[in-house]
């Protein structure tokens, strides 16, 4: 039995630009203590190897302490081995990166920066694909088909890429061929790339991001921790769990009739949760303005409790009548700026980011006048 743990994509000293205070500072440092984390599966499992399928890094000029604090992490949880594949963010186009891992790598990390055979144990062999271009242009994992392997030792492939195009251009040529692993006779082929966890056949799969880093996927980070009996046996794959922060995107569908406030309570993680989580809150339906205004004041409430919070409310649509405005002001420039705003938001040959304005701005406008009016 080979057991080993499949990774990738941790992208180290990513910078997190779009969000703000000491958010961006706690979600790198979450990436970095990924690698304590994968370690401890590797030795609560029995696995003394760790595949990293590419972009370990999130560019190719990491910052020097970036670089070389993650070898340093590697170094400390000897005698686990890591290896290191060139993805497309890291690739070996960045020759002063790599010619600078070569020199600091630890004995314990292996840098799979050549397509060639890597003896993991005497029964086991990895063919890596490392990407020589962020484009390489070709499907750099072909090289696996023809590779000599001793007889009877485990083939394990291990490359960075789509295994599909995603343009609108016609088929790429550096998408991973879907059947590589029949093709090379792989007992199994270790992916990177897409961030969350995707199992291509049996024998093929993406590991997904340890840690998330966007709301895409819709699950934890994880790990796989992959174990093969021997050639022709097909590999038993479990999922492990890797991530600190949870990135959730929650819809709330309102009818007039709900209580919004209700319904958000309901739907919002356990208090205990909230500061690991970065939450965007889709409403879509129908809400009058005093309920709409109540949950947007919730949601603001509510914020300082998580990491993050975005609210999405463009698919809300607000309903007002004349009782609604009343409460803003019955008559005067208040009213009449209400009216306005209220017309804007109900326009449809404004913009859809225009009208998300007005509708915003109402609400502004009924809170301010309750709080006056209170």
């Amino acid at each position: 039995m080979f057991r080993f743990i499949h990774s990738s994509d941790l992208h180290l000293g990513k910078r997190f630009g779009s969000f703000s205070g000491d958010l961006p500072g706690r979600l790198r440092e979450a990436r970095h203590g990924v690698i304590g984390r994968l370690a401890q599966h590797a030795r609560d499992h029995g696995a003394d190897t760790i595949l990293l399928a590419g972009d370990t890094f999130d560019t190719e000029t990491p910052a020097p302490d970036i670089r070389r604090q993650a070898l340093a992490a590697m170094r400390d949880h000897a005698p686990i081995r890591w290896v290191i594949l060139p993805g497309n963010h890291d690739s070996l186009q960045a020759t002063q990166l790599w010619s600078t891992l070569k020199a600091e790598a630890p004995a314990n990390v292996v840098l799979a920066s050549e397509p060639a055979a890597i003896h993991l144990s005497a029964g086991a062999v990895l063919l890596p694909a490392p990407c020589t271009t962020r484009r390489p242009g070709r499907d750099m994992s072909a090289w696996m088909d023809g590779a000599a392997t001793p007889e009877g030792a485990l083939r394990i492939g291990l490359a960075h890429g789509a295994i599909r195009d995603f343009s609108e251009e016609g088929a790429s040529s550096d998408v991973i061929a879907p059947d590589r692993a029949a093709r090379a006779g792989l007992d199994y082929l270790a992916l990177g790339d897409w961030h969350g966890p995707l199992a291509v056949d049996p024998r093929t799969r993406y590991s997904g991001a340890p840690e998330p880093d966007r709301f895409k996927h819709q699950r934890p980070g994880e790990a796989l921790l992959v174990s093969i009996a021997g050639r022709s046996a097909l590999p038993e794959v479990t999922s492990l769990a890797t991530a600190s922060f949870d990135w959730q995107m929650r819809e709330l569908h309102l009818l007039d009739s709900d209580d919004p406030l209700q319904a958000l309570d309901a739907l919002l993680p356990e208090s205990r949760q909230r500061r690991q989580t970065l939450l965007r809150l889709v409403v879509t339906g129908r809400s009058r303005l005093p309920s709409r205004t109540a949950m947007l004041e919730a949601v603001a409430l509510a914020a300082p409790d998580f990491a993050f919070i975005e609210l999405d409310d463009a698919g809300l649509a607000m309903d007002c009548e004349a009782g609604d405005l009343d409460l803003i002001d019955r008559a005067g420039a208040l009213r009449e700026a209400a009216e306005a705003l209220l017309a804007e938001a109900g326009d449809d040959g404004l913009s859809a980011g225009e009208r998300e304005i007005a509708r915003a701005a109402l609400a502004r406008l009924f809170s301010y006048a309750q709080a006056v009016a209170s």
